[in-house]
């Protein structure tokens, strides 16, 4: 009678406790980037709620394992939200069954996805819904598909956010210079366009920059910019208004493979604030590639070749701006410099800088994409200064902040929208939210799972060897610590068996 009484005391135990945690939320989040703890601005979202927000996510049934577990990250966050906001958010689960349900999730702009379910060793398609509806105070904001691998919590918050603002700040990018259009941003658009009012200035239309303006972006000027509209700036900053400068000191011609510098009057100006935009390039041995063609007889193959004039920036100064990013993309940058204040209150901080192997390759040059071997001795500087902000009475008025980087390209998508690297987005949109004072936003959306790129110096042609070896030591590592705890698991459980089935054993 002994053992069914101690089970019964240990099931009541186990009950008793699981009833009285119940009302509590508690998690351990031991991840690097506290992936699964909800951000100090979520929170004060949370916390400053003025009305009820109900959250309907629409999420189909008996999906497949890797996107049921979706479903599961949502619910999980859902919780903490309701917990985090006392009783001011609540949600539910929807299962698009019927017609009704579908069409009710299709109005609201969710519609269905086509994945692929395998079944009894056959594939067959299933539509799913993964999406879900956030209202407040009568209005409504839509997460068409929750997608893995993105920050649930920023696209959640910041629907919240976006509701729960009645007047956006403004945010212009300045026009009439060939910069690139608002279709060809439309990714760094969409962006800022949820906390954000954004639209085109044509500075050609307008003398002024309006003091509604909370920050400007100009990007990529290609023609000489006229005088006055350097006044215009000047104003503006006077006024305590806010710049981000992305310019483009070369000009890059892919088809005869040259490069030459690119004068638009732009760098004078900034020159004259103690900021120098060289008319160079930086090469990088962590870098991307280009699409290069290669023929096998009559035969055409296309090929992916590293191309250093294509630095992978991960090397970021602690600072709002860059916290959290993980890799920018700047094609075809140039150093900056920062030459001396024009005030004795203006200051520099570096932000964005090149790898441990990285150059300077100054204009006019060839550009080298198959015939050049690269080698150390082409990466002989490190910590390039790509971009950084400068801040203080820049006009001699009010103390305000100017953010440069010395490429104008890294966040333009193509009129098509095409794929480019996530944090070329997110370095933009955080130099947004920085200059116009959001909550903290910024911090949330780059919080998702990071990659680990190889470090600058593994990359090179006479490191082939180490590359190999790192290779070899992720897949045998693995392996070999498994069979290891196996036989150690095995031997001990043998010597527990051994000794109760000894006489003496009680």
């Amino acid at each position: 009678m002994k053992k069914p009484v101690s089970l019964l005391l240990v099931l009541g135990i186990v009950i008793a406790a699981n009833l009285f945690v119940q009302p509590f939320l508690l998690r351990l989040d031991f991840t690097k980037g506290k992936q699964y703890t909800l951000h100090p601005s979520t929170r004060d979202i949370l916390k400053n709620l003025d009305g009820q927000v109900t959250v309907t996510a629409y999420f189909s049934e008996g999906l497949p394992p890797d996107i049921g577990k979706v479903k599961r990250d949502f619910q999980d966050l859902l919780v903490e939200y309701a917990a985090a906001s006392k009783g001011r958010l609540d949600f539910k689960f929807v299962n698009p069954e019927n017609d009704e349900q579908k069409q009710e999730a299709a109005q609201l702009g969710i519609q269905p996805l086509t994945i692929n379910v395998r079944e009894k060793d056959q594939v067959k398609q299933q539509q799913a819904f993964l999406g879900a509806a956030i209202r407040l105070a009568g209005a409504t904001e839509v997460i068409p598909f929750v997608q893995p691998g993105v920050s649930m919590e920023y696209n959640l918050s910041s629907a919240i956010k976006k509701l729960s603002i009645s007047n956006k700040p403004t945010v212009a990018f300045l026009q009439g210079y060939g910069e690139p259009s608002l279709n060809e941003l439309s990714v760094v658009v969409q962006e800022i366009a949820r906390l954000y009012q954004v639209l085109p200035l044509d500075l050609n239309a307008n003398s002024v920059i309006p003091d509604t303006i909370k920050a400007a972006v100009w990007l990529a000027p290609k023609m000489p910019v006229a005088p006055e509209h350097f006044a215009t700036l000047e104003a503006y900053l006077y006024n305590g208004g806010q710049l981000i400068i992305g310019l483009n000191r070369v000009e890059v011609n892919m088809q005869s493979a040259d490069a030459t510098s690119l004068d638009t009057g732009l760098e004078h100006w900034l020159r004259s604030k103690g900021i120098e935009v060289d008319t160079a390039l930086v090469v990088d041995a962590q870098c991307g590639s280009v699409t290069v063609p290669q023929y096998l007889g009559m035969i055409q193959v296309n090929t992916q070749v590293k191309f250093p004039y294509l630095p992978m920036v991960n090397s970021f100064a602690d600072h709002p701006v860059t916290q959290g990013l993980d890799g920018v993309l700047f094609p075809y940058v140039s150093p900056v410099r920062f030459l001396g204040g024009t005030a004795p209150k203006v200051q520099f901080t570096p932000l964005v800088f090149s790898s441990t192997q990285s150059g300077i390759q100054n204009t006019p040059l060839k550009l080298q994409i198959q015939d050049k071997q690269w080698t150390k001795a082409d990466f002989p500087l490190s910590n390039i200064v790509l971009g950084g902000v400068l801040s203080g009475p820049l006009a001699g008025g009010k103390p305000t902040r100017m953010i440069v980087f010395g490429d104008g390209d890294f966040p333009v998508s193509g009129q098509q929208g095409r794929a480019m690297t996530p944090d070329n987005t997110n370095l933009l949109v955080n130099s947004v939210d920085w200059l116009c004072d959001d909550s903290g936003l910024m911090g949330l959306r780059t919080r998702t799972a990071k990659s680990r790129p190889m470090k600058a110096e593994y990359l090179l042609e006479e490191s082939q060897g180490k590359r190999q070896m790192l290779k070899w030591g992720n897949m045998l590592l693995p392996v070999a610590l498994t069979i290891i705890g196996g036989i150690f698991f095995h031997q001990r459980n043998a010597r527990i068996r051994r000794r109760r089935m000894a006489e003496n054993y009680e």
